[in-house]
């Protein structure tokens, strides 16, 4: 596996505001995913020692690793800020057919979300054969939806808040929503 890199964010720190602020962004970017990447490269480095301690740099590289690509979707499922963010007609849609209507869609995520026990993620998630199913993540494992792909995630551990909206994880959500890249989420959708 080569070397992992911290992709540059689509966006300005201060373009999520007041959804997200400009310091909880650079935080979150710059030490904990950059964290995760550095810490999923010394996993990579060690597997290729002599003897390494197999169980342990597994469990390290598939935790780091997979907080990586969990963030980089992250990144790129969220665009500058709109008050009235909108999916496109087409991915309104799609969640529609899958979830009865873009407001069960929206309430479901959220309750999805929010109900995360501890440290994890909201995902949407596509199976092979194009069925949508909502999904917790428990911290980053997605070891487990074997050939899911991700369409929409949402990082609920609390540095992703906590600093703007203390412990109240369900208004962070409300406010996510008007980040939400919904062109990204379409061509995902599309894939």
């Amino acid at each position: 596996m080569k070397k992992q890199t911290l992709p540059k964010l689509p966006y300005s720190y201060q373009e999520l505001e007041p959804a997200i602020s400009a310091r909880i962004m650079k935080l979150h970017h710059d030490k904990h995913h950059a964290g995760y990447v550095k810490k999923a490269n010394a996993a990579l480095k060690q597997l290729q020692t002599e003897q390494p301690n197999y169980k342990q740099v597994l469990k390290d590289l598939s935790f780091n690793l997979n907080g990586h690509i969990l963030h980089s979707v992250f990144w790129q499922n969220m665009r500058a800020y709109q008050q009235n963010n909108a999916p496109t007609p087409t991915v309104k849609k799609q969640l529609a057919k899958s979830f009865g209507s873009f407001a069960n869609f929206k309430q479901s995520f959220n309750k999805t979300a929010t109900s995360v026990e501890g440290s994890g993620w909201g995902a949407l998630l596509k199976s092979p054969t194009g069925e949508l199913q909502l999904m917790q993540l428990e911290n980053h494992n997605k070891l487990f939806l074997n050939n899911f792909s991700l369409v929409l995630v949402v990082d609920v551990w609390e540095h992703a808040y906590y600093l703007d909206y203390e412990n109240n994880r369900g208004q962070y959500l409300q406010n996510w929503w008007q980040v939400v890249n919904w062109d990204d989420v379409a061509k995902r959708l599309a894939d």
